[in-house]
Formats: structure tokens, C-alpha cells, sequence
């Protein structure tokens, strides 16, 4: 009763709670297009008093004393504010800025290192990469268009599996095991066959937070690594957007006022549209790229929409909507395709009396994806999704208190065939509850302490979880820093995908399955009568790491990590019977160490590193390489800005990994189907070619050849007047031509590569 009742006071803290001393607060807006300026410094001018805006461009600086005091925000791309403010006690000032561009005559040098300086001292940042389209534009664009798949790519600790039909593992986790997010919906597959493409387009992004383990207790209900995507609101100012065309796509976006408001309040939309038409255009621009007498079949479509309200005191709420399409007609190895779709909604609030900033979402997303095959009937499997949280943050100067509560509700339903062709349908139902605490404790600038708890509660599995998780930072120098983070995970989501996949693009999920199995209980010669075991899966992370500040522009990070999966629930690639379990219970360790050096001088930008990791899975006293173990992971990223007006730019980027582990064909055999019945001329049958891939102790245990690739562009782009320009394009995917694998036919033993070299010229007209 004690507990519940604790809880209850820290629920309601803020509504009751008066500051004692005094408070400013507000928001930080860029003028031009009333987009919020995020994790932007805002101080008091000759005090300790000072904080970052934060993903809303909010800002809250509280426990003042009584006093006169000079406001400033200072940001290296807007012209510096500085504003006399008095600070009553017992009162909350608020404050709204609309900050102009700035006219750039001093040298990146004397400012570039300041914003990441302020942004590394006052989070704790372990095992997270915060991206927004200023960090995307450093790499190649694709056939014209710059996306955040080509990004993710390049960060530590984030493996890639292709160019087609590819997956991102993020530090040892599989797809399944990480949890995406778009202006707080779930999102079930990001990325589109063709896998240079996410379903987010560049230029509706405002930010991307890359949480690559032991990630904080606002996120749950995956056990590995979350990707979230926030857009932007749309212009406040004047209707705007942009066209844009290339040899892959075609896209289209509009944005602007609906109604005009005082104080940046008012109405605005975004509406975002991208089609696809390689599968159209490669026959004849890319006519040698044929290997499978399909070309490039590869077809996709976005569009988004979203509905902003703003208040002239900074409260807002969103609506939104989406509905991302794609199909891969793969001839001989099936025809894949999929349909996601979502709708939902968001809000800020801000009350004027106390210190607490509430936000809350309530989303509905849909997923149905299909593979049609020439030996079977489709196998199909469809998500739908509610999820829903209310969020509140207390400020207490640099240090923060949140804490919240939401639900996940999902129906999954998969349909797939047994080795002899039997059909079978799985449908489950699962819902899931939720709490959150966490607080961030800033002392003397010499230490940044982040505990934090989740409250996880599987009501259809009638498990409880509490997962402590915690984070540390702690200031040896000004230049280095050492941090470390930890915490405990679980999710109640499998993929259906099997390990033996010779193309990865069919995914299925399922919620809750009720044939998983654990050690000695899936063996291939007796069924047996194994006792269920629980679905849940777990997992624990252990994060360090050291920052090194050489100067302004040049900054190392070194991060190891280790991965702990019990529990994981995998396919039984082993099942022959149908009594025989569908998944089994494996556990999983993931363990390496990412190092990143980034040199950031303008014109110039260097990004490099090198990934050393080692995935291992274990099952019935095997230990395996699942198909995503890459030893060696390398990306470097190169930007160079010239000419007398700055307006072109080179990208390059080259990757090299090691080779993914496969295994290998001892032999091929006649595959009779005796219908279940000894009694049977064996003479007078033709059979199918089986493949005989060895006992479970050559699993995986062969290695591809190493993958490397490079990619470069050349862009240029003319201004006509303050908000009209064009942007022309020439990028080459896959400069040097290699030949990396895609995948092995094993019985026309034919080789099948991922993209050749790829040149395009695309164009982009922004209003």
C-alpha cells in the first residue's frame, strides 16, 4: 500500500507543486519557417543557471533566484538573443523566441565545436545517435535522393545485410528485436526491399534518435536496440515545398498555414508523397543490371499526411496519417509485397501554473505482407497495433524528472506451410501495460547520474517485469569524459523469419505463440510431449564508453558493449513432423566494441568507424553464427563544400564488412513423400531434389566473401530569390563496380550479385 501510495504523490507532484524561487520557460522557433530549434543552449548570462531546448524546442529553467538577469540563446546557426528578464519568486515567466538565420561571416572553427560540446555535457548519451537531415546530407544520395537508410548504415554497431532484401541488426539484435517509432506510432517494417530506401522521407524529418543499447525506460516491449522518428509540423509562415525526380523515384511535398494565428499559434499541414519506378526505368537505363531476367523489380510508395495545432502559448496537438506500399516480383524466388498503414495523433501541454510539461499519443497502425511462390499456396502475416502513453516531465534546473504510463494492444495472424505442405494458421492476441520513471541528476558539472525503471506488465501471458535500467556520465576533464549505461529488457513479439532464408524479405509476426520449446525439445527424430515454455523474451545491456574532445572539430568515442539474450524465440529450422514445435527457445550473446572519430570543419566533414563484434546464438548445447554476425564493420563518410557561393557539395562514402556466415551443401538427394505409408513402390516415383546441408555442427560455420562498396555524388545547386532553388544531383552507386554476393542458388549453383554500378542524375526544385 506504501508503494502505491509513493506512487500516487510523484503522479500528482506537479499539479500541486509552486516553484519556491522563480522559473523562465518557453520555446525556441526558427522565424523562417516556424519549425521548433532544437537542443539549442538558453542561460542566464554570468550564472550556472542555463539548459538545451529539447525536441520541441522547449526550454525550462527553474529554482531562480529573485533578480534581474540577461537571457541568451546562443546557436551557431541563428543570429545570438539576448533579452533583459526579471524573475519574480514563486512565478513562472514565459518566454517565446523566433530566432532569425544567421548571416555567416566568422569561421566554423570559432564555433563549430560549441553546440556538440553542450549536447555530449548534459546527457549522459551512451549507446544513442541523434540524427536530423543536416547529418543526412553528408551522404551520397541514391539515384538523386538522400534518405536515412543510406545513414543508419553508417553507424557503429549497426549491421546491414544487403542491397536488396536487406535488414539493419543493430548490435547483435535481430529486425524483430527493435522497436521503430514515427511521431510516437509503431512502425513494423521501415526499410523497402530495395534496401537504400526507408518508408521516411529526408525532408519531413526533424529528428531521428538511434538508441543502439541499454536504451532509457520511456521505451519498451523490445529487448534489443529503437529507432525513433519525429517529423516536422509544417510551415507557419507561407505555403512551400518541393518536387524532385531521379531515375528511382519521384516525390512531391507541400506544406503551409491553414490559419494563421498570433504569437505562432495557427493551423498548419504537411502532405508528403514518394513513387518508385525502378522496376520501370532499369530495363532501360540499367538493362545490363539483369541477372534474373527480372531486372531491378523493385516498386515501392509513401505518403504521409499531418495536421498540426498550435497554441500561442506553446501548447500543440497533431494529427497524423500514413500509408507505406512495396512489391519485389523476384521471379523463381517468389513475388514479396506489403501494405503498412496508420493513423493517430499527439499533443503538448503546458500548464501555466506549475513546472510539468505533458505529452501523450494515441496511435493505430496496420501490417500486412505477403510472398507468393510457385511450390505453395501465399504465405501471409498481418499486425494491427493500438498503442497509447501519457508522458510527464517535471524541470528542476539541469536536473529532470519523467515518468508516465501507456498500452499496447496488437492481433497477429500468420499463415504458413510445414515441410510436407500442410497448411497452418496462427492467431494471437496480446496486450500490454505500462510504467516509467526515470531522473536525470546533473551534479557540478562533474557528474550526470540516470536511474530510471520500467514497469512492464503482459496481460496475456500474465507476467509481470520491473527492468532497472541506469546511466552515468562522469567529467575527468573538460575534453574527457568516461560513461557507462545498463538495463533489463523484454518483449512478447517473434518473427517468423527462419535463419535458412536465402532472401530475407518475407517477415511475419506473431504475439504470444503457444509452440515454443526449450533445450532437448526439438529434435528431428521424435516429436516427443516437451512442456511449453514461457514466449517472453529477455535480455540484458551493458554499455561503457570514454569521450575524447582532441580540439573543437575533432572528437573520439569508444564504446564496448555485451548483449544478453534469454529466451529468444526463434524458427525450428529443424522441423520435418507437424507435431514437431514451430519455434524454439534459444539464447543469444552479443558482445564488441564501436569506435567513431568525427572531424567537423567547415567545408570539410570526416566521419569514420570500425565495428569489432561477435553474435552468437545457443540451442540444445549448439552455439551457431546467426546469419547477421559481421566481424568487421568500417564506414567512412566524406563531405566537401566549395565554391564562391558554397553551392557544391561532394558526398563519398565507402563500406567494408566481413563476410556473413551460411552454411554449407554436403549433398543432394531424391526427396520422396511416402504419404505417410511404408506400403509404397518406391520404383515408380519421381521425387523432389533435397538439399542435405550436414548435422547441426556445421551450422552456419562457412563464410561469404568480404562486402565492400563505395559511393559518390556531385550536387550543385542555384538560388532565385529567398525561398526558390534547384538542386541537381549526379551519384554513382557502387563506383568501383564490385561484385558482392546477394545470394547462391544451391541447385543451379549460380551466383546472383547486389547492385552493380549505378549512375543517376536527379533534380529537386524546392518553393
Amino acid at each position: 500500500m506504501k508503494k502505491q501510495l509513493l506512487a500516487l504523490i510523484i503522479f500528482v507532484l506537479p499539479f500541486f507543486a509552486s516553484a519556491q524561487t522563480g522559473e523562465v520557460r518557453g520555446f525556441l522557433y526558427d522565424a523562417k519557417t516556424g519549425e521548433p530549434v532544437l537542443f539549442s543552449p538558453v542561460f542566464l548570462k554570468g550564472t550556472k543557471f542555463g539548459i538545451n531546448t529539447d525536441i520541441n524546442g522547449f526550454f525550462s529553467i527553474s529554482k531562480i533566484p529573485e533578480g534581474q538577469y540577461q537571457l541568451m540563446v546562443v546557436n551557431l546557426l541563428y543570429d545570438t538573443i539576448q533579452e533583459s528578464i526579471f524573475i519574480e519568486s514563486k512565478k513562472i515567466l514565459s518566454k517565446k523566441f523566433f530566432l532569425k538565420e544567421k548571416v555567416r561571416e566568422l569561421k566554423a572553427i570559432e564555433i563549430k565545436g560549441s553546440k556538440n560540446k553542450q549536447a555530449r555535457e548534459n546527457t549522459v548519451n551512451t549507446g544513442i545517435t541523434r540524427i536530423t537531415p543536416k547529418e543526412i546530407r553528408f551522404i551520397p544520395p541514391m539515384g538523386g535522393e538522400r534518405d536515412l537508410a543510406q545513414y543508419l548504415q553508417t553507424i557503429p554497431g549497426v549491421t546491414f545485410t544487403g542491397d536488396q532484401g536487406g535488414q539493419l541488426y543493430i548490435r547483435g539484435g535481430s529486425n524483430v528485436q527493435t522497436l521503430s517509432l514515427m511521431d510516437g506510432m509503431m512502425i513494423y517494417n521501415p526499410f523497402h526491399s530495395l534496401g537504400l530506401f526507408s518508408v521516411f522521407d529526408t525532408d519531413i524529418l526533424k529528428n531521428v534518435d538511434v538508441y543502439t543499447a541499454a536504451f532509457p525506460s520511456d521505451y519498451g516491449g523490445r529487448t534489443s536496440s529503437v529507432i525513433d522518428v519525429r517529423t516536422i509540423d509544417g510551415n507557419k509562415n507561407r505555403l512551400g515545398g518541393k518536387i524532385g525526380v531521379n531515375p528511382f523515384s519521384a516525390k512531391a511535398i507541400l506544406e503551409g498555414p491553414l490559419v494563421k494565428g498570433k504569437n505562432g499559434g495557427g493551423i498548419t499541414f504537411l502532405a508528403s508523397y514518394r513513387n518508385s519506378y525502378l522496376d520501370k526505368t532499369s530495363p532501360t537505363i540499367y538493362k545490363y543490371a539483369n541477372q534474373s531476367g527480372n531486372y531491378l523489380p523493385f516498386s515501392f510508395s509513401d505518403a504521409y499526411g499531418k495536421m498540426t495545432f498550435h497554441g500561442d502559448r506553446g501548447n500543440k496537438a497533431s494529427l497524423f496519417g500514413f500509408n507505406f506500399r512495396d512489391k519485389a516480383n523476384l521471379g523463381t524466388q517468389g513475388n514479396f509485397s506489403w501494405n503498412s498503414t496508420g493513423y493517430g495523433g499527439n499533443f503538448i501541454l503546458i500548464p501555466s501554473s506549475t513546472t510539468v510539461l505533458i505529452s501523450g499519443s494515441l496511435a493505430y497502425s496496420g501490417y500486412d505482407v505477403k510472398i507468393e511462390e510457385s511450390t505453395t499456396e501465399p504465405r501471409t502475416s498481418s499486425i494491427t497495433n493500438l498503442n497509447g502513453g501519457l508522458d510527464f516531465t517535471y524541470f528542476l534546473n539541469k536536473n529532470e524528472l519523467r515518468y508516465g504510463v501507456g498500452l499496447v494492444s496488437n492481433t497477429t495472424n500468420y499463415t504458413t506451410f510445414t515441410p510436407k505442405l500442410k497448411k497452418e494458421e496462427f492467431e494471437a492476441n496480446n496486450s500490454e501495460m505500462f510504467g516509467f520513471l526515470k531522473y536525470k541528476w546533473n551534479y557540478s558539472k562533474r557528474l550526470i547520474f540516470e536511474p530510471n525503471v520500467r514497469f512492464q506488465y503482459y496481460a496475456s501471458l500474465g507476467k509481470v517485469r520491473l527492468e532497472p535500467r541506469a546511466g552515468v556520465k562522469l567529467f575527468l576533464t573538460e575534453k574527457i569524459r568516461l560513461k557507462g549505461s545498463m538495463g533489463m529488457y523484454s518483449q512478447n513479439l517473434i518473427s517468423t523469419q527462419s535463419d535458412r532464408d536465402v532472401i530475407a524479405l518475407f517477415q511475419g509476426f506473431i504475439s504470444s505463440p503457444e509452440q515454443v520449446y526449450g533445450k532437448n525439445e526439438a529434435t528431428t527424430g521424435n516429436p516427443g510431449n516437451p512442456v511449453v515454455k514461457s514466449a517472453l523474451q529477455k535480455s540484458v545491456h551493458y554499455v561503457a564508453g570514454i569521450e575524447y574532445d582532441i580540439n573543437d572539430e575533432i572528437e573520439i568515442t569508444v564504446e564496448p558493449y555485451i548483449k544478453t539474450f534469454s529466451d529468444f524465440v526463434n524458427v525450428n529450422r529443424n522441423r520435418i513432423f507437424p507435431e514437431q514445435p514451430v519455434f524454439i527457445v534459444e539464447k543469444g550473446l552479443a558482445r564488441g566494441v564501436d569506435f567513431l572519430v568525427k572531424y567537423d570543419n567547415e567545408p570539410f566533414y570526416l566521419q569514420a568507424s570500425y565495428s569489432l563484434g561477435k553474435v552468437d546464438r545457443t540451442f540444445n548445447n549448439l552455439s551457431y553464427a546467426p546469419v547477421f554476425d559481421r566481424r568487421h564493420n568500417i564506414n567512412v563518410v566524406s563531405s566537401y563544400n566549395f565554391g564562391k557561393k558554397k553551392d557544391w557539395d561532394v558526398n563519398i562514402r565507402w563500406s567494408l564488412g566481413s563476410g556473413f556466415p551460411f552454411t554449407q551443401t554436403v549433398a543432394f538427394y531424391e526427396n520422396l513423400d511416402l504419404g505417410g505409408s511404408l506400403n509404397q513402390n518406391i520404383n515408380n516415383q519421381n521425387g523432389n531434389l533435397g538439399i542435405y546441408y550436414g548435422n547441426e555442427n556445421e551450422f552456419n560455420k562457412g563464410r561469404q566473401p568480404y562486402y565492400h562498396r563505395m559511393d559518390a555524388s556531385i550536387s550543385k545547386i542555384w538560388k532565385f530569390g529567398e525561398n526558390q532553388k534547384l538542386e541537381a544531383v549526379f551519384s554513382i552507386v557502387n563506383t568501383y563496380n564490385r561484385q558482392n554476393v546477394f545470394y547462391f542458388d544451391r541447385i543451379k549453383y549460380q551466383r546472383i550479385n547486389q547492385l552493380p554500378i549505378l549512375p543517376a542524375l536527379g533534380a529537386t526544385y524546392t518553393f
